[in-house]
């Protein structure tokens, strides 16, 4: 399950972690999150996003597809 946390991410913060996750992930999703950060985004979509992708690689398949369903949403919004 994704966590919250009280740290505030920076841009530069969810953008090295999805370049971390970037092989895990869906590569359109991965793209999406990329077209995503290059417009400035509030701080609550930045903290969401960095811990949609938080340890994503280390998630189970079910767990991926839970996340990729948020983003999916995310995505929507």
């Amino acid at each position: 399950m994704v966590s919250s946390c009280n740290l505030d991410h920076s841009l530069d913060d969810v953008k090295k972690k999805l370049a971390d996750q970037r092989p895990f992930l869906i590569p359109a999703l991965a793209e999406k999150c990329s077209q995503y950060l290059t417009a400035a985004q509030n701080q609550n979509d930045l903290n969401e996003l960095f811990h949609l992708l938080k340890k994503y690689d280390l998630a189970s398949d079910e767990e991926r597809e839970i996340r990729n369903q948020k983003l999916v949403s995310f995505f929507h919004k």
